[in-house]
């Protein structure tokens, strides 16, 4: 499929740069004269596009004077994708700011339950003003728009889990096993995180609050990113990014509905299932300032956070915490 391009700005390197992945995707090897020819440029400029998809993440061999990539890449095609959505629209970008910003910049223009997803992210984002890194043609940085009636601003950190219980749903479907929610927007695979959520109310009108829900999934990863993070290739395993960008779409459409009806509760069995920290110690440090230590308990209807402390048992719902275990002795 031909990548058809987007870019806020139209900028002509990204373009050619575009061009460029097109020329190269099936894996085919091609010399620098015959990339200058095929793009139109010269041998410098050939160079100066081979840096900046690199760059992108694209893993791309050079050998005497020739180019070509370690595994081809199987790109989003927006045909597969419509015939696997149930409704609704959902554009496939290329080269993008963040899925999030694509959408927010649109909302004007947006239905419930209009969506994107990217090839790559040029900035992409995730919570509290964090980079997503985003590896070309490789993983899944998908948003979706919503328009909620209004509720308490505390209704999006319910917002958040619930979309986290879908993406872990969807890829137990696909075989991910053993993965596990961390409170508030974190999904983890063996002790790491494989998945992020990142959800923005955009603006609110008299009785509605428009809210855009990111969701980033790592299927692979460079070897030089953190150990901390993880990619489904670490374990083997491979899934058709059409297919599960169709599969996340519906099943969000879906649950949003009843989210938008009967907020969390219908949600917290599910949730609790797959619990990350359910009664282990753990550290709460709010504000990247207070630090705070006791039992998870897991959360209630609002999506707030149990802490059981000197065997009480106090809420949290700040969106600026951040939690991690402790080892039993260290919790006061």
């Amino acid at each position: 499929m031909q990548l058809k391009h987007y870019y806020e700005h139209n900028n002509a390197e990204i373009n050619c740069s575009i061009q460029l992945i097109n020329i190269l995707s099936p894996g085919n090897i091609y010399s620098s004269e015959q990339l200058s020819q095929k793009l139109n440029i010269s041998l410098q400029d050939v160079n100066k596009y081979i840096a900046i998809v690199r760059n992108w993440g694209v893993d791309l061999i050079t050998y005497y004077n020739k180019y070509y990539l370690k595994q081809p890449l199987y790109l989003l095609d927006n045909n597969v994708i419509k015939l696997l959505l149930y409704s609704g629209r959902l554009e496939v970008l290329t080269v993008i700011n963040s899925t999030n910003q694509y959408l927010i910049n649109k909302i004007n223009h947006l239905n419930i339950g209009d969506a994107c997803v990217a090839e790559y992210q040029l900035n992409g984002r995730g919570r509290c003003g964090k980079k997503w890194f985003s590896s070309f043609g490789k993983n899944i940085y998908l948003s979706i728009y919503w328009r909620l009636k209004k509720h308490e601003p505390t209704a999006l950190i319910g917002l958040s889990l619930m979309v986290g219980i879908i993406v872990a749903e969807i890829l137990q479907t696909f075989g991910v096993s053993n993965v596990k929610l961390k409170w508030p927007n974190d999904i983890y695979l063996n002790n790491r995180k494989l998945a992020g959520i990142l959800v923005e109310m955009t603006g609110m009108s008299s009785s509605d609050i428009h809210v855009v829900m990111g969701i980033g999934i790592n299927l692979a990863l460079p070897t030089s990113i953190s150990t901390t993070w993880i990619s489904l290739q670490d374990i083997g395993i491979v899934i058709i990014r059409n297919h599960i960008v169709a599969a996340l779409t519906n099943a969000l459409r879906n649950s949003l509905l009843i989210f938008e009806k009967y907020g969390l509760s219908p949600f917290l069995l599910r949730w609790h299932i797959l619990d990350y920290f359910y009664n282990q110690p753990i550290q709460l440090i709010i504000g990247n300032v207070r630090s705070i230590t006791g039992i998870y308990r897991g959360i209630n209807s609002s999506g707030a956070l149990l802490l059981e402390e000197q065997g009480k048992i106090k809420e949290y719902l700040s969106g600026n915490i951040s939690i991690s275990l402790l080892e039993k002795s260290k919790v006061i």
